[in-house]
């Protein structure tokens, strides 16, 4: 009787401790709160160069006449 109370005095303890492991996992796993639903990163608008077809983003491209263009040489390229 006395070795039936040990082993479930033993299995006692160690559900605890594997209880009280996957509630600090799950604690470290949720995003803070005030994070909740924001987007990681703002989306910016993509504009493709009508001279060679490379996609970058608006506020980085040059504006022209007939579009946005990656660099100067193909604005020029293009409205000439």
């Amino acid at each position: 009787m006395k070795y039936l109370l040990v082993i479930a005095l033993i299995l006692g303890v160690f559900w605890l401790w594997r209880h009280n492991r996957q509630v600090e996992n799950k604690a470290h796993q949720t995003p803070p709160a005030g994070k909740k639903g924001a987007p990681a990163k703002a989306l910016t608008e993509m504009v493709a160069c009508p001279v060679c077809h490379v996609h970058l983003p608006k506020s980085e491209a040059l504006p022209g006449g007939k579009g946005f263009y990656c660099s100067e040489a193909h604005r020029r390229e293009a409205e000439s």
